[in-house]
């Protein structure tokens, strides 16, 4: 069985060469090339098509993220998996978004990089536990700014405006006439923005609306 073809892209000749050794033990993946920068990466990946590339960010010339972006535009068969001495969430992000379908660091175990290696070629995705970590305290942040994001950002504009004419004491029929849609749909308006802001009566709306500043006392 031919085994999974990688290009190894490093600056540093003793980490290319223990990645090398490490490899060389798995029996189904087979190091063809190896690259010091990432200029250097681009012209082994057109030339060899390698199945996986383990690419390093931090090189001269051309660094690996840049080197990464080109290969997913222009080589869209070669996967790229990071390999760093760095996880910082910035890098992460910018490294996923380049193309890389896996972030591994260079502290992680040679079961870890074989791993990596293996999904990156079934078309998978691969994170070191560090990584991962990352990923979900960021969801985790992002979710927790939406849940104290102000209610009021919800409303559409239309809600808006029915929010301000209910708020200063205009009917449905009255709000119906002036922003010339249906007494219906007015009230269909009302529901909505008021479940968006968790207010159930005309009073607390009114307060709700002089605490925004939406209309004036």
């Amino acid at each position: 069985m031919q085994g999974i073809r990688v290009l190894i892209v490093d600056d540093h000749p003793i980490v290319r060469d223990g990645m090398r050794a490490l490899l060389a033990l798995a029996g189904d993946i087979e190091v063809i090339a190896e690259a010091t920068n990432g200029r250097e990466a681009l012209d082994k990946v057109e030339d060899l098509a390698p199945d996986v590339v383990l690419m390093d960010l931090a090189m001269p010339i051309m660094g690996g993220l840049e080197a990464t972006r080109r290969i997913h535009r222009d080589f869209p068969r070669t996967k790229v998996v990071a390999l760093t001495q760095y996880d910082d969430r910035e890098r992460v992000f910018l490294t996923i978004e380049a193309g890389a379908c896996g972030f591994i660091a260079k502290t992680a175990s040679s079961s870890e990089l074989t791993s990596a290696i293996r999904s990156a070629y079934r078309g998978e995705s691969f994170l070191s536990p560090s990584v991962a970590s990352i990923l979900v305290d960021e969801y985790q942040r992002q979710t927790s700014s939406r849940d104290r994001r102000d209610p009021y950002e919800q409303l559409t504009d239309r809600e808006r405006d029915v929010f301000k004419l209910v708020a200063e004491g205009y009917t449905t029929q009255q709000i119906a006439e002036m922003l010339v849609i249906s007494p219906k749909t007015v009230e269909r308006h009302k529901t909505s923005l008021m479940a968006k802001i968790d207010i159930h009566n005309r009073y607390d709306l009114v307060k709700y609306a002089l605490r925004k500043g939406i209309i004036s006392s």
